[in-house]
């Protein structure tokens, strides 16, 4: 579920880290250490959205109260059009099956090689690798779908 960080993953996953380490006596075993990990990673990823929702709108109010600036709604428009890629992408990930998701999330939201993602998820490195083969194929379709769904 972090999804759709892009260039700001980097700064998602310092923060999620930073706050575990703070709260790492909250940690309960109720469930996995990675499962617990990844909620605040996710968590972390939704806050980043919130905020970027929230610049995105205060950039779009200033575009339309000075229309002369042709600069500001160049920027307006793509940031708009970003945040409704990165909504888009977020929409399919949580379509699919947990473990699709968390191959994805380990392979490209937190950057692991194959043989890390195996050691993280407790695969081994060809289930990682066939895993993640078949869940960009799924997430592919769902984009496919969404895309011809909102044009």
């Amino acid at each position: 579920m972090l999804l759709g960080a892009g260039s700001d993953a980097e700064d998602v996953i310092q923060e999620a880290f930073v706050k575990a380490y703070r709260k790492l006596s909250r940690y309960r075993g109720e469930s996995s250490f990675r499962a617990w990990l990844l909620a605040i990673v996710a968590n972390e990823t939704r806050n980043m959205h919130r905020s970027r929702s929230r610049r995105d709108g205060l950039i779009l109010r200033a575009a339309a109260a000075n229309p002369e600036s042709q600069i500001a709604e160049d920027g307006a428009v793509g940031g708009v059009l970003a945040a409704e890629r990165r909504a888009t992408l977020v929409r399919a990930l949580r379509l699919l099956p947990v473990k699709d998701r968390e191959v994805i999330l380990c392979r490209f939201l937190l950057d692991l090689s194959e043989e890390e993602a195996a050691t993280m998820l407790g695969w081994p490195r060809g289930t990682v690798k066939s895993r993640t083969s078949r869940a960009l194929a799924k997430l592919r379709a769902l984009l496919d779908r969404e895309e011809v769904r909102y044009g």
